[in-house]
C-alpha cells in the first residue's frame, strides 16, 4: 500500500477554517425558548484560537483572560500539554499554587519533557507545603539532568530548572517565573514554516525529525487538528500504533469531521487488522463526502487491497 501523505493546511493567519471539521459552537436556549437540552446547547470551543488567545493574553499579562482562554482549550483538547502546562503557568503568574500544581502535573502526564513544567510543579508543591510531592518532582528533574550528560541539548535548559528549584526551597527571592522563549516567540509565520518543514521530512521518511518540527508547531498553534493527525501518522509509520491511534483520536476530539484524521485512523486500522473499525470509518467519510472525496477513495482502496491479499 503506497503512502498517501498528503499536505494539510494551515492558515498562516491563524484564520483557521474549521467549517470542514465541523467545529461550530452550539446556540444556547436561554431566554429564547429553545428546546435541545443542556449538554446538547453548551458552547464548543475553538481550542486552536482558545489557545491562541490564551498565548496572547499572557503575553499582555493578562493572566486571568489567559486562565479563561485555557480553560476553554482544555474542555475540548484536554490532553493537549502545552495548554495543561500554560494554564498551570497562569496560576502560578495569579501566585494560586494550588490550582496552578493540577494542570501542571497534567502537562507531565501527557508529555514528560516539558522541563518547565517539572520546575513549576515542584515550585507550586513547595509553596503549598507538600513538601514530598516537590522534592520528588525535583528529583525527577534532577535524574533528567543527570541522564541529559554534558552534551544533550537540554543541558542548560535542566541546569537551570534544577537551580530554580533548589534556590526557591532554600527560601532564596528570584524572579523566575517567565514565559518561556518557545511560547513567547510564538507567531503563525513561524508556526507555518515549521509545520512545511515538518511535511517535508515526512515526504523524505525522517519521521523521528518531522515529530520534532510537529511538537514545535504545536508550541506555535495549539491543538490544531492537523498537527496532531501528522503527529499521528509520523508515529504510525514507525509502527508505533497505539501512540499514533492516541494522535488520531486527540485530532477528532478537536474537529470531529476532520476528514484527513478519519481517513488515516482508518487505514490504521486496516494495518492492525481490524477490518470492521477501517469500515465504520469509511462509512463516516462516505457520510461526510456525499458526492465523494478522495479520502473515502483512499481508505477504500486501502481495504479493498488488504481483503484481497
Amino acid at each position: 500500500m503506497r503512502n498517501s501523505m498528503r499536505l494539510l493546511a494551515v492558515s498562516s493567519a491563524l484564520a483557521l477554517s474549521f467549517s470542514a471539521a465541523g467545529l461550530h459552537a452550539a446556540g444556547g436556549g436561554g431566554g429564547g425558548g429553545g428546546s435541545s437540552m443542556p449538554s446538547q446547547s453548551a458552547p464548543r470551543y475553538d481550542a486552536t484560537e482558545e489557545y491562541q488567545n490564551g498565548v496572547a493574553a499572557l503575553k499582555a499579562e493578562d493572566y486571568k483572560k489567559a486562565v479563561k482562554s485555557f480553560k476553554r482549550s482544555l474542555s475540548v483538547a484536554r490532553r493537549n500539554a502545552n495548554a495543561q502546562y500554560l494554564l498551570g503557568f497562569s496560576y502560578m503568574k495569579l501566585e494560586d499554587y494550588k490550582k496552578a500544581s493540577k494542570p501542571l502535573a497534567n502537562a507531565i502526564k501527557y508529555n514528560g519533557d516539558l522541563i518547565d513544567a517539572h520546575r513549576d510543579l515542584a515550585i507550586a508543591y513547595h509553596k503549598i507545603g507538600k513538601a514530598d510531592k516537590a522534592n520528588a518532582t525535583l528529583a525527577t528533574l534532577m535524574e533528567k539532568q543527570k541522564a541529559c550528560g554534558d552534551t544533550c541539548a537540554d543541558k542548560e535548559a535542566l541546569g537551570a530548572a534544577v537551580e530554580t528549584v533548589q534556590k526557591d526551597m532554600g527560601g532564596e527571592e528570584q524572579a523566575w517565573l517567565g514565559l518561556s522563549p518557545a511560547f513567547a516567540q510564538a507567531a503563525p509565520a513561524t508556526g507555518d514554516a515549521v509545520y512545511l518543514s515538518a511535511v517535508s521530512l515526512i515526504n523524505e521518511g525522517r519521521y523521528e525529525a518531522a515529530l520534532a518540527e510537529l511538537e514545535e508547531a504545536g508550541r506555535q498553534f495549539g491543538p490544531h487538528p492537523d498537527v496532531l493527525t501528522y503527529m499521528g501518522f509520523a508515529n504510525r509509520k514507525m509502527k508505533r500504533f497505539e501512540i499514533a491511534e492516541d494522535y488520531y483520536q486527540r485530532a477528532l476530539a478537536v474537529a470531529p469531521d476532520h476528514l484527513g484524521a478519519i481517513e488515516y485512523y482508518g487505514e490504521l486500522k486496516v494495518e492492525r487488522g481490524d477490518m470492521a473499525g477501517a469500515q465504520q470509518h469509511l462509512a463516516r467519510l462516505e457520510k461526510l463526502c456525499a458526492f465523494g472525496c478522495y479520502e473515502a477513495e483512499e481508505l477504500g482502496r486501502w481495504i479493498t487491497e488488504a481483503q484481497s491479499s
